[in-house]
């Protein structure tokens, strides 16, 4: 089975390549701007699927960063990700149009007031204006792929997926995802022995986080599911943890021992992101989500060492 896996170099996209690269029937091909794919170009992606003409695709190509960094460059984000969503199903369209398509689309996309987050509220109401530029365009291509599927028949699965943390990411913190973000600013707090660290925000809204090896090997589930799944289905725990509470968990496993405080002149964003896990405990009743703590540890371990060059006599002091 080919498998195309855009953005395959990102974040989740190289941990879905290795999860899939571990079954010899598949053969995955990750795609991203280093390969030369831009998916803003739409001569250069139809090329691209009408060689490989691959019989799925994965979605996880996307302009994305942090909450400043978003709302810094809003049309810029809203215009790259809807343009490279037309771009791909319109391509699917013509030169592979038996493709199944799977896309992750970011919590941020649900209703900004909404306590709990379920699958059939998910388009009652506007996304918080935090992230008003990205929710949005995922909104958007949720409603290209059903106008595709509609007019085409091209069969895509949705996976709404919460804010993914791990391994791989970025290094940059305006860049990453938000928990990424806080351990390597902790981390650099604790390298040069600082005696505060600074939350940005208020440290109240709660958030739920997946591992993105958690996330990746889910979304690999979608090769197995039947043709009829196109509504999105959450990747859920029904539980969250406010940014403090992380913050704390953070410190623990570096070990930081400094203040933390919070720097209410940051945004904060929505107030809380708890995904309904109902639908998705139908879908995957076994799957079992990997202890945060333990993934935040491991997360740490792997920004010492990218980040600093004297990782063993650190952890040795």
């Amino acid at each position: 089975m080919n498998i195309v896996v855009l953005g395959g170099h990102g974040f989740l996209g190289q941990h879905l390549c290795r999860a899939l690269g571990t079954q010899p029937q598949y053969r995955v091909i990750a795609l991203s701007r280093q390969d030369g794919l831009d998916l803003r170009e739409f001569s250069c992606l139809a090329q691209c699927l009408q060689d490989l003409k691959p019989e799925v695709i994965f979605n996880c190509a996307a302009h994305v960063g942090g909450v400043h960094y978003v709302s810094t460059v809003p049309a810029d984000v809203v215009h790259d990700n809807v343009t490279m969503a037309l771009h791909l199903y319109r391509a699917v369209a013509k030169y592979c149009p038996t493709a199944h398509v799977v896309n992750p689309l970011s919590n941020c996309s649900y209703p900004g007031d909404t306590p709990l987050f379920v699958e059939h509220e998910w388009l009652n109401g506007d996304v918080h204006p935090s992230v008003y530029p990205y929710g949005h365009a995922k909104r958007m291509l949720y409603i290209i792929a059903t106008c595709y599927k509609r007019q085409y028949g091209i069969r895509s699965t949705h996976f709404l997926v919460p804010n993914a943390f791990g391994p791989g990411d970025r290094t940059d913190p305006h860049l990453v995802h938000a928990l990424n973000g806080m351990i390597i600013r902790m981390l650099h707090a604790w390298k040069n022995n600082q005696p505060t660290f600074e939350v940005w925000g208020s440290g109240c809204p709660i958030r739920e986080w997946v591992y993105i090896e958690d996330a990746a090997a889910i979304l690999m589930t979608a090769l197995s599911l039947s043709d009829d799944v196109h509504e999105p289905i959450n990747i859920a725990q029904n539980h969250g943890y406010s940014i403090q509470e992380s913050a704390a968990m953070i410190a623990q496993a570096i070990p930081y021992t400094g203040v933390i405080t919070c720097n209410t002149h940051y945004q904060d964003g929505d107030p809380q992101k708890i995904m309904c896990d109902t639908k998705f405990r139908q879908v995957f009743p076994t799957f079992q989500f990997t202890d945060p703590f333990a993934a935040i540890r491991k997360t740490v371990n792997y920004y010492k060492t990218v980040l600093f060059n004297d990782l063993k006599m650190k952890s040795m002091a």
